[in-house]
């Protein structure tokens, strides 16, 4: 019998403890994931990686997760290729930051801690799919 793969997401996320937390649960919903902790290596690993979904935290060092959306979806709109999904995550809730995320390409926003069922309800939203 073949080996089945798993569908992809990359995971981006400066905390360690937040990072591995929703990788977890993506790891139980059926996905492989994986991780990086800035948004430049997220810019880079979107451009040549197959992801059926991209989680980013909005808040990181250097490059934050808008900024790094922002350039995926421009490099995503000079190819022509596949728009991938972009859940962004915030430990902040302060209003507007849902509608800066959106604004800047993010097809989602949630706030952390990632729970399983907001998580799922999100990757239902994007349509992706977690396998059965």
């Amino acid at each position: 019998m073949a080996a089945t793969t798993r569908p992809r997401i990359l995971l981006i996320d400066d905390e360690r403890v937040s990072r591995f937390t929703t990788q977890s649960v993506l790891e139980k919903l059926g996905f492989d994931v994986e991780t990086l902790d800035d948004g430049r290596s997220a810019v880079e690993a979107e451009a040549t990686g197959e992801y059926v979904a991209v989680i980013m935290d909005c808040q990181m060092p250097f490059v934050d997760g808008f900024e790094a959306t922002a350039a995926i979806r421009r490099h995503q709109s000079r190819s022509h290729g596949r728009r991938t999904p972009i859940i962004g995550l915030s430990a902040r809730s302060m209003a507007g930051d849902e509608d800066v995320a959106l604004s800047k390409g993010m097809d989602v926003y949630l706030t952390k801690p990632v729970r399983a069922r907001r998580l799922q309800a999100a990757l239902d939203q994007v349509q992706v799919n977690a396998p059965r």
